[in-house]
């Protein structure tokens, strides 16, 4: 047999995303390039690693036991990777950040130049609710956590890094709307939520109990993306981070409805477990988190200021 670390590499991929078309983007590869590694994988054994079933492409029970040894495989090879770096004194290794949707329009800015000054450093990153967060630090399964409100159950330590503004928003009809609402206002407009568990929904929540307020609640969607193009749509207005909307505001897609009392203001924060010992990397980018906070707020988000 002759099969290359390439060649485990497209199984494993296209084991993971059930698709070549899939696996192709997330390895920078063409479409093309992907089926011929595949098939050239497939050459080596008499035994099928996929099935085709109507349209949809299945990897086999042994296809996915390859996969699983090449998993391993690659990992080691990664791990050699890593070793011959560290040995000259790089860091090298993993680590891993769970992280809230909306936070994907935060974070990245504070890792790319730490990502840039130590290649050996490999990154998992998790996008997806806070409960699911917090359950990823409860596990230890994660190095930090990012959040924008913290969690009263779990005893964790913290680094600020951005303030979240979040405001109501609508789509461009509510442009012709003139004046400042008030929080009664609300009873009445088609309101859209974010899933529970997530952390703008439990601002929003926060902010109409405090108040006393009875909303009528129009839809429920699982995704700040959702929410956003529902939201343009005309199905209703919601209360949204500004991070996440900057250029539908930009081009006009989008406008925040005043409402006294808003915005909601809290802070994107990364946090890990209190106690935790971190790994020289997870200590490495403590420590660039510290000394270049300042500057790439001021370099990349300066608009925030405007609103």
């Amino acid at each position: 047999m002759h099969y290359t670390l390439h060649q485990l590499q497209v199984l494993l991929k296209i084991s993971e995303t059930k698709s070549v078309t899939k696996a192709a983007e997330e390895l920078h590869l063409t479409q093309p390039a992907v089926s011929i590694q595949l098939k050239n994988l497939q050459d080596q054994f008499e035994i099928p690693l996929t099935e085709v079933v109507g349209r949809q492409l299945y990897v086999t029970e042994f296809g996915k036991e390859i996969a699983a040894v090449a998993s391993e495989i690659l990992s080691q090879v990664a791990l050699i990777d890593h070793k011959t770096l560290a040995f000259k004194g790089k860091l090298a290794g993993r680590f891993k950040l769970s992280v809230v949707s909306t936070g994907k329009y935060v974070i990245p800015y504070f890792l790319s130049s730490f990502m840039k000054q130590h290649p050996g450093v490999e990154l998992i990153m998790q996008v997806t609710n806070k409960s699911q967060v917090i359950g990823s630090l409860e596990e230890n399964a994660v190095d930090f956590g990012l959040v924008s409100i913290l969690p009263p159950s779990l005893q964790v330590d913290k680094i600020e890094l951005l303030q979240n503004n979040l405001y109501l928003v609508g789509n461009q009809d509510y442009r012709l709307k003139r004046g400042t609402l008030s929080p009664r206002a609300f009873q009445e407009l088609p309101l859209i939520y974010r899933e529970e568990g997530s952390g703008t929904r439990q601002a929003m929540e926060q902010f109409f109990r405090r108040r006393k307020m009875s909303v009528k609640k129009k839809m429920e969607l699982t995704s700040n993306e959702a929410v956003k193009q529902a939201v343009i749509a005309g199905l209703g207005v919601s209360i949204m981070p500004l991070i996440g909307i900057k250029n539908e505001l930009h081009a006009g897609d989008l406008c925040i409805i005043p409402v006294a009392g808003l915005p909601i203001k809290t802070n994107w924060q990364l946090i890990w477990l209190k106690g935790k010992k971190h790994s020289p990397i997870a200590q490495a980018f403590l420590q660039h988190l510290r000394k270049e906070k300042e500057t790439i707020v001021s370099s990349h988000f300066d608009w925030y200021e405007r609103y």
